[in-house]
């Protein structure tokens, strides 16, 4: 399925997932991710919701819109198919009133998952080296931070765990002052399962899973994007 969307959008003359597309073949690759499913309709909006049950997610998807909570396009902790109906609305007006060309597509409707520790795990193609795959603190942490480390793909399991290890904020996965610590292992797995899909899919240019929540007991990406060459 997975090399079937990727050069099903190809054929578009697309370059970029949607975030349901990236989780779906993700999943396919075995990468935990917090599924996403499109709603064009606040009505299938509501009804995908008391399926998936609450608290909810609504994500805008648009090719043109990439940054979502920079346009209005994200509401969280949605409890009921009366706040989804009507966050529906106000995400898709938002999202038009700050970009007026784009196509939307409608929202992707997914459960909040509980909250862990924020890392991320992200994929660039280096003229030089190629491939080079990316692990540090998550969310707006990345940004302000820079705490990540690098390997070129693909990696094993030595490689994976020096990258866990080698970011500034480790103690934090390790459980920094009675917090719980993350699932190093599970970890470690999910930067191993990454860097055998992008190995296996020279056609992806980019690839960012941020935030994945790390638990004690494994780790889930909640987010997903990923761009073709």
């Amino acid at each position: 399925m997975s090399s079937a969307i990727i050069e099903g959008a190809r054929k578009q003359g697309r370059t970029l997932l949607t975030e349901i597309e990236a989780k779906q073949v993700l999943e396919e690759a075995g990468v935990p991710v917090s599924p996403a499913r499109l709603a064009t309709t606040k009505e299938a909006a509501a009804k995908v919701a008391d399926e998936l049950g609450y608290p909810i997610v609504l994500k805008i998807v648009s090719q043109q819109i990439t940054h979502k909570s920079d346009v209005g396009g994200v509401a969280l902790g949605l409890g009921s198919s009366a706040e989804v109906a009507a966050a529906f609305d106000r995400i898709v007006a938002s999202a038009k009133k700050a970009v007026p060309d784009a196509t939307i597509d409608g929202v992707a409707v997914q459960r909040m998952e509980k909250q862990g520790i924020e890392v991320i795990i992200g994929m660039t193609t280096d003229p030089q080296f190629g491939p080079v795959l990316m692990f540090g603190l998550g969310g707006v942490m990345v940004e302000i931070l820079k705490d990540v480390a690098f390997r070129v793909v693909p990696i094993d399991a030595r490689d994976a765990r020096q990258m866990i290890d080698e970011i500034k904020g480790k103690p934090l996965l390790d459980g920094y002052r009675g917090s719980e610590p993350a699932d190093i292992g599970k970890l470690q797995e999910l930067l191993l399962k990454v860097s055998a899909f992008v190995e296996a899919h020279p056609e992806v240019a980019e690839l960012d899973l941020n935030p994945v929540f790390a638990y004690k007991d494994g780790a889930k990406a909640v987010d997903a994007r990923i761009v073709l060459n």
